[in-house]
């Protein structure tokens, strides 16, 4: 899965045309596939389409920064794209001055920088194999299982082979887990999707697996999507309560 593509970027001041046209002045140095470059659409692979160097979707991404609203990595990011390293610092500004990242799935044991969040964040092998396991709500009230939808249990039916995976287990206080689930017999698990205001902006963890359930057509996780890319800035919300 590409660590950037057009679906991972999102824009108050623009329409999709508009995004896209501003999207092709910025990657056009970095593209070698001109026929991909002038198709280029929201199903477009940055690495296999246009054949551009994965070293550089980092710089793409502090090009187009003041232009979108979130960044998002695509799964195992921090695994395999070793320019992140040292974009980390840059990256955070970007949240803190008013902007989302979010960040999906990584395993622990190969990262290329132990530095992916910018809080303490520690992953683990926990996760929820049984999709249809029961879904708690941690933090109802908070924004992403509000707005723009109204996020219930329902949206997590009919979920494709599992929830979630590599949820972290340990992580500062400044994240606010959001749902707890675990398979049948096991302990709960409340690492799914974790956010921290930063700045003025949002750090979001996730590894609930959107990238199973999107292609999937599962209603619930596009609900879910379109609610964590829309968290406004300097949400502040009570401390969960969390019955382990």
């Amino acid at each position: 899965m590409p660590a950037l593509s057009l679906r991972n970027l999102k824009s108050k001041a623009m329409n999709k045309e508009e995004l896209v046209a501003k999207l092709k002045l910025i990657i056009k140095p970095y593209t070698t596939n001109n026929e991909a470059y002038d198709n280029l659409n929201e199903n477009t692979d940055f690495i296999k389409d246009l054949n551009i160097n994965s070293a550089n979707l980092v710089d793409i991404v502090l090009d187009i920064e003041e232009n979108f609203d979130v960044v998002m990595t695509g799964v195992r990011a921090y695994n395999t794209v070793t320019a992140l390293a040292n974009k980390q610092t840059i990256l955070f500004d970007f949240v803190k001055g008013g902007k989302t990242m979010l960040v999906q799935y990584n395993t622990a044991g190969d990262l290329i920088t132990e530095n992916i969040a910018p809080y303490p964040l520690k992953l683990s092998r926990d996760r929820v194999t049984e999709e249809n396991a029961e879904v708690r709500f941690l933090a109802p009230n908070h924004p992403v299982l509000n707005f723009p939808n109204k996020i219930t249990s329902k949206d997590f039916q009919g979920w494709k082979q599992e929830q979630g995976l590599y949820y972290p287990s340990e992580y500062d206080k400044a994240f606010t887990p959001i749902l707890s689930s675990n398979d049948k017999g096991e302990t709960p698990k409340n690492g799914a999707l974790l956010i921290a205001p930063y700045g003025k902006g949002h750090y979001i963890y996730t590894g609930l697996s959107f990238f199973r359930e999107l292609p999937e057509g599962v209603l619930g996780a596009f609900k879910l999507m379109a609610n964590t890319i829309s968290v406004k800035s300097e949400t502040k919300m009570p401390a969960p309560k969390i019955n382990n």
